[in-house]
């Protein structure tokens, strides 16, 4: 059955079955002026034919490499050694963190990133505001998050950003050092189970 909403224009309470886009029901009531009064969010409601040409997760991703470089770990390595000022921004979850990061990086998560890198916020993060000019790196447990964070940055001025392509699961591969929360030594073998994907059956595809 479908849902009910109830709008309150100037006069008596409607009542209208949402058959159609939430927009153009608002838009049918009231009058086609009262779409400047909507909010910008709901008059780009997407109509049906358009909700098959959404993106999907990988293919945000592969629009975002238009833009954003990636490195590999080896590559990563490489460069630590040659810039002790090398930013590692890690935007994988604080408990990813704590199991194991790379020694030295900074810990910013996804959820937070924008925030973050500007003042006068809650999540701000001074050292990150200030690395707008650093060569920056952004790193996650297997290379997709940080794309999304490395366009991010790059879009509120970083100069010199690129993600780790295979991310920390790839570091672990090369048998690049991993810390923990302690900052002792990860065994590569407790890593290379920690980022051993394991999806459960309620979250794959229905068949």
């Amino acid at each position: 059955m479908a849902a009910q909403r109830r709008l309150r224009p100037n006069g008596p309470v409607r009542f209208v079955v949402a058959k159609e886009p939430l927009n153009e029901s608002w838009s049918r009531i009231l009058g086609p002026e009262s779409q400047s009064a909507w909010p910008r969010s709901i008059q780009k409601l997407p109509n049906e034919s358009e909700k098959n040409l959404m993106k999907k997760f990988l293919q945000l991703i592969s629009d975002c490499l238009t833009d954003v470089g990636e490195i590999m770990p080896w590559d990563l390595e490489e460069r630590l050694q040659a810039n002790p000022e090398l930013l590692v921004v890690d935007v994988r979850e604080p408990y990813e963190y704590d199991a194991m990061h790379i020694e030295g990086s900074l810990c910013v998560p996804r959820g937070i990133l924008e925030s973050a890198c500007e003042w006068d916020y809650e999540e701000t993060i001074p050292e990150l505001v200030r690395a707008r000019q650093r060569e920056v790196v952004v790193v996650c447990r297997s290379g997709y998050r940080s794309v999304l964070a490395a366009f991010s940055l790059m879009v509120l001025g970083y100069e010199n950003v690129v993600s780790l392509k295979t991310g920390l699961r790839g570091w672990n591969d090369y048998e690049q050092p991993l810390l923990d929360a302690a900052g002792e030594p990860v065994d590569i073998e407790v890593a290379d189970d920690y980022f051993t994907s394991r999806v459960r059956e309620d979250q794959l595809s229905p068949k």
